[in-house]
């Protein structure tokens, strides 16, 4: 069987955390991050970032993310097309992962907005596969290590999350991915 693709990327090294501010409804935090994404155009550290404080209110922060603008503009176009995050800037950023053992962490500066994850008590590695749907127009195959605990601080101030229930397609909210790749 053969599958013609269009648009891929793949990482290694991701932190991946899904939230929304605690108490707060309708608010969302994501941040995807990895040591190394490679593109059909290059490689680099690279992510996304969005975070919305309140349902109606302009996120404070949106954007594909790269050290290497170049690839966190390729994002948007190619794999998040057809999406609300097609539109989404790519912004120039530094990222920092750690992982070892059950932890791992981010930590991202991108403009003046610096942000720290961590997670610790990661699960033992699983394989996932998730087919395309219309919210993420990719098939995903991934190594994956969910967390039992997730933090988030932005410019030094730890920030109250709560962590989204695991995604209509089995993603966890918070976890360490070794490896994976999205393709369409």
């Amino acid at each position: 069987m053969s599958n013609n693709v269009s648009a891929w990327m793949a990482w290694e090294g991701g932190v991946d955390l899904a939230a929304q501010y605690e108490g707060k409804d309708g608010s969302m935090i994501l941040v995807h991050v990895a040591e190394m994404v490679t593109t059909p155009i290059g490689a680099a550290p690279s992510g996304m970032i969005l975070l919305q404080e309140a349902a109606d209110a302009a996120p404070s922060l949106i954007g594909f993310i790269s050290t290497d603008a170049r690839i966190a503009e390729y994002f948007g176009p190619n794999i998040f097309a057809g999406t609300p995050f097609e539109n989404a800037p790519g912004l120039e950023a530094s990222i920092e992962i750690s992982h070892d053992g059950d932890s791992c962490s981010a930590e991202v500066s991108v403009a003046d907005t610096r942000i720290e994850v961590t997670m610790s008590g990661l699960s033992q590695t699983t394989r996932s596969t998730r087919e395309a749907n219309a919210e993420a127009p990719f098939v995903q195959q991934i190594l994956e290590r969910s967390s039992t605990s997730a933090t988030l601080s932005v410019n030094g101030e730890d920030i109250a999350i709560q962590l989204f229930p695991d995604g209509e397609r089995g993603e966890p909210s918070a976890a360490f991915t070794p490896a994976g790749i999205y393709s369409r």
